[in-house]
């Protein structure tokens, strides 16, 4: 898989994606990252990639030009004037990081998962020209209700949580199938419960559940043990005690992942 990142700021990324997960999938050839410096398409000897918006207003907006120009470099085509963003084949997603977009969920990610390419273009200042977002982009994503300097930081968070879910990034599959906001999750539910019967997890929302607890030695540590279900060796046990433990801090942490009682 292949991610482009488009910014004003291209050394941010020297570094996050020499770690972890990240690089050993470099490293093998799963995934390819190129960073494109928005200010080489610029025309200007400032290189000038923003203005001041019309109507008025605090702040300067990323001007539609580079990116535009930017992003077609990179698909080796024009966007042309369609009346809805495309990109070069419907394998291909260009993603605006912005406040004002879409939260981004792992349902997300593991849409983004399928994909072959993804070009993320980082916006910064007060925004960007809307025709970026209504032309350009074929999505608009926001990773949270709060505001950030730039995309940057965003687009690195939602390139980990699609690399995490290709196969071969993990070293156990199983790993992107259990955690929080994970369809296994869900799944599971629907399996040990089936329709007819009343139970708290069946009625789990597509988010899915936050993960369980996890435990590891020594099995009691300043006097806090852990829990005797866990060390006895029955997996039925441990099974069930895992979905009740997720039930509960799901309710605990994320109520809103749960439906309304």
């Amino acid at each position: 898989m292949r991610f482009d990142l488009i910014t004003i700021f291209p050394e941010f990324f020297v570094g996050p994606f020499d770690h972890g997960i990240l690089r050993r999938a470099r490293e093998t050839g799963l995934v390819e990252v190129n960073v494109q410096d928005l200010r080489l398409f610029t025309k200007d000897r400032h290189r000038t990639v923003d203005d001041r918006p019309f109507g008025g207003g605090e702040g300067m907006v990323l001007k539609p030009e580079p990116l535009f120009e930017a992003v077609e470099s990179l698909l080796g085509s024009s966007v042309g004037e369609a009346p809805k963003p495309k990109a070069a084949n419907l394998k291909t997603g260009i993603v605006l990081m912005s406040a004002a977009g879409e939260l981004f969920h792992q349902e997300t990610a593991r849409r983004y998962a399928q994909l072959e390419r993804i070009i993320f273009i980082c916006g910064r200042y007060e925004g960007v020209d809307e025709r970026v977002a209504e032309h350009l982009a074929t999505e608009e994503i926001s990773i949270g209700d709060f505001v950030l300097s730039g995309g940057e930081l965003p687009a690195m968070l939602v390139i980990d949580a699609v690399t995490r879910l290709l196969p071969g990034a993990l070293g156990n599959e199983a790993s992107s199938q259990n955690e929080s906001f994970s369809a296994a999750a869900h799944s599971e539910s629907k399996a040990h419960h089936p329709a007819g019967r009343a139970s708290q997890q069946s009625q789990v929302t597509r988010h899915g559940l936050l993960d369980f607890p996890h435990y590891t030695r020594p099995a009691e540590y300043r006097g806090w043990a852990v829990p005797e279900v866990l060390i006895g060796g029955n997996h039925a046990e441990v099974a069930k005690w895992r979905r009740s433990a997720a039930i509960e801090k799901t309710r605990r942490n994320r109520p809103d992942l749960l439906p309304e009682e």
